[in-house]
């Protein structure tokens, strides 16, 4: 199973393989920004789309609380206090076991979030509301791009290509901390919509933002001669660990 889980995160992230490649690069950034902007501006001409309603309500059609607590419980970590310390407490790991420049990579993923709050403010997209939608959370705020989409897509995807890449860490808590922070990935959009503390559109928008952000992350993690190994080489580690 482990074997398996490492194929797949190979395949997942063989878009952000970026080293000695600038023109996938570029070919990246443009196809997510182009991608952003069209979300951005299909959410300024329709606030209330068809779409996010219908979304939310497919979402939100068989409620339940031990459904409640699992989506309260995904969404726990992109909580502002939570999100901060976690962040940091991560880097500081790194950081004492002399991956300096990994723990500085980790700490800069809080910059996305910093640049999702501006967005917001420029978009200023209401939230959901009580007369549309089951709203189980009072968010803060404006909704457009979701903010704990950004932070999981980059700071839990920069973690999974750090987990992939750093050979040197036991494979066993690689493979368990990248499958944790994948299926965390996975579900926080859901967790946002069933919450009713965002959109569809919003948690599209954040997802794609976040991926944009963490390649932006790995192309310059790489540029700067970060210890990682590019996906497409076949290095000699020795033993596995």
């Amino acid at each position: 199973m482990g074997e398996a889980l490492s194929i797949r995160l190979k395949k997942a992230f063989r878009f952000l393989d970026f080293q000695d490649d600038r023109k996938k690069a570029i070919h990246v950034f443009i196809f997510l920004t182009a991608l952003f902007v069209l979300l951005t501006a299909f959410v300024l001409i329709l606030p209330k789309s068809f779409i996010d309603l219908e979304f939310s309500e497919e979402v939100q059609e068989h409620p339940s609380p031990w459904l409640d607590a699992l989506m309260k419980g995904v969404s726990w970590f992109g909580n502002q206090i939570v999100a901060i310390s976690l962040t940091l407490g991560t880097s500081l790991i790194f950081l004492l076991f002399k991956y300096k420049r990994e723990a500085l990579f980790i700490a800069l993923t809080l910059l996305a979030s910093l640049a999702n709050f501006g967005m917001k403010v420029l978009v200023n997209r209401p939230r959901p509301t009580d007369d549309l939608v089951n709203v189980l959370v009072k968010a803060q705020h404006q909704s457009f791009p979701s903010g704990h989409t950004v932070f999981y897509v980059t700071f839990f995807g920069f973690l999974v290509y750090l987990m992939y890449q750093l050979r040197g860490i036991d494979k066993r808590l690689r493979l368990s901390v990248g499958a944790v922070s994948v299926l965390l990935i996975a579900a926080v959009p859901f967790s946002r919509v069933y919450l009713g503390a965002h959109w569809f559109t919003d948690v599209l928008a954040g997802f794609v933002f976040g991926l944009l952000s963490l390649a932006v992350l790995v192309y310059f993690y790489f540029k700067g001669g970060g210890k990682g190994v590019s996906c497409s080489q076949k290095p000699n580690y020795g033993p596995a660990n």
